[in-house]
């Protein structure tokens, strides 16, 4: 019987222990280009050892519910913020770490158009689009030294709607 993950809506409060959520909410913190332009100020806390910031487009095939789990990466140099080009929702899979392993996998609906930034040396799921196209800014840290790690489930874990 496979281990059972159910989804739940983002918000920034349940995904804080994991990293920021990038949205539109509440007030701009100030208004530019002539009061025509709202600014949501530094909504995500990069961080880069050892690198630059670099932005990066990825194009990602859509995947399905339920959505069987085989592996979750991190990065332990850099956090990794993923902005969608489309206003469609996309799945988020975060987990705590227990001495290099994810444990308490939790998983997230995106609200449409709201992307997301895994702190560094977060354990995260794959990027998975629920629907096309799974179109992708991604900010995260160029640098030579290896900045991925990744634990492949020797359990069959499925996330459910």
């Amino acid at each position: 019987m496979p281990k059972e993950i159910r989804t739940q809506l983002l918000t920034a409060g349940g995904f804080a222990a994991f990293g920021d959520v990038l949205d539109f909410s509440g007030q701009p913190d100030k208004l530019i280009n002539q009061g025509l332009c709202g600014r949501y100020n530094d909504r995500a806390k990069l961080v880069h050892h050892d690198g630059r910031a670099g932005i990066s487009l990825f194009d990602a095939a859509p995947r399905q519910l339920p959505y069987r789990l085989e592996m979750m990466e991190r990065h332990p140099l850099g956090s990794q913020a993923f902005l969608p080009l489309h206003e469609h929702p996309f799945l988020v899979v975060v987990a705590e770490d227990d001495n290099g392993r994810p444990k308490n996998v939790q998983a997230f609906i995106t609200p449409p158009s709201i992307g997301v930034n895994y702190h560094r040396n977060i354990w995260h799921g794959v990027l998975t689009p629920l629907e096309a196209p799974g179109l992708f800014a991604v900010v995260d840290r160029i640098g030579m030294d290896k900045n991925l790690e990744e634990f492949w489930f020797d359990e069959d874990v499925v996330v459910e709607k």
